[in-house]
């Protein structure tokens, strides 16, 4: 889930030096030498009930998902087959289209036309986790979303990478009530939202998983910052594809279609983790053919000759 939106308009150090000198040499006997002290172990997080109801919620959402046969993480097979013309109408209409139009200061479910986005500056993903979450936990998700990041970066050929912080595209992962209090954060860090963009982050209702804000300067089309949310609550393999997609829809695949199989960029929840599909839409996306604030009509005869060169193996 995607909301893509308009512009957002030292240390000091000191050292000293301490000379000493003596005129008399002195035997001093040597110290027993002390053992090291034990580092305390860092606090347990402490679940509230709020969080734990969510938790057990999304175990059953992801249950449920799991036994129809749905978050598959295969890629897609010979089941689910596409064409160049397939590729090119779906890269289209999710490159192309908002799943969200602003209206009345917020944004509300509205498909609308829109121009091609994507970054022209190194995307730097920033992870920043609430105090509820574990530290085995975190390295966890650090080291799936760098993997994760590196491979965007092949398939695009655009510089993606995790950093510790100064990041232009921040992550958030949050439990309930973290994600509640987060509001003075969002907006210190994306000033281009209104007020209800970041009460709808920070209210986000049980049916929506994670959420993602992209912002471009004007209509320029190149996006200079992001920020997403994932729930902590998630069980692993929803955390994995709430991770997969808002990150690849923060780069510019904004809008979802039902059409669009094999993809994560679909509703219904079939795919899990980013596709064969997927990856070349990105592809195209990042393609120097093609330019951020490009309309339909100037994009579509561009995309079908890269989905077919796409197709046919050419590079």
């Amino acid at each position: 889930m995607t909301r893509a939106g308009a512009p957002f308009p030292v240390t000091v150090a000191a050292a000293f030096a301490a000379a000493l000198s003596a005129c008399v040499p002195v035997e001093v006997s040597s110290p027993r030498p002390q053992p090291a002290p034990i580092p305390a172990p860092p606090p347990v997080p402490v679940e509230t009930p709020k969080s734990a109801a969510a938790r057990a919620y999304f175990a059953q959402v992801q249950s449920a998902l799991l036994s129809d046969g749905l978050l598959r993480t295969d890629g897609g097979g010979a089941d689910a087959p596409y064409t160049s013309a397939m590729l090119a109408d779906n890269f289209l209409r999710i490159a192309l289209y908002d799943e969200y139009s602003r209206q009345s200061g917020g944004f509300v479910r509205a498909e609308s036309r829109s121009i091609l986005r994507r970054w022209e500056i190194p995307v730097r993903v920033e992870l920043r986790f609430g105090a509820s979450i574990a530290a085995d936990r975190q390295a966890t998700d650090r080291a799936r979303v760098a993997s994760y990041l590196a491979r965007l970066s092949r398939i695009t050929g655009h510089a993606i990478s995790l950093v510790d912080r100064g990041g232009n595209f921040t992550v958030h992962v949050v439990s309930e009530d973290e994600r509640e209090a987060l509001g003075p954060v969002i907006a210190a860090g994306m000033p281009g939202l209104s007020g209800q963009d970041i009460a709808d982050m920070t209210n986000m209702p049980q049916t929506t998983y994670c959420m993602v804000y992209a912002l471009s300067k004007g209509n320029s089309g190149a996006y200079t910052r992001a920020i997403a949310v994932v729930r902590a609550e998630h069980p692993d393999l929803l955390r994995q594809s709430c991770f997969h997609e808002e990150i690849a829809q923060g780069l510019g695949l904004a809008n979802d279609s039902p059409r669009a199989r094999p993809s994560i960029f679909n509703d219904d929840e079939e795919f899990a983790l980013l596709t064969t599909q997927d990856e070349l839409m990105l592809k195209i996306l990042y393609d120097s053919a093609l330019r951020p604030g490009m309309t339909l009509p100037q994009a579509a005869p561009i995309v079908d000759i890269l989905a077919r060169r796409l197709m046919d193996g050419e590079t």
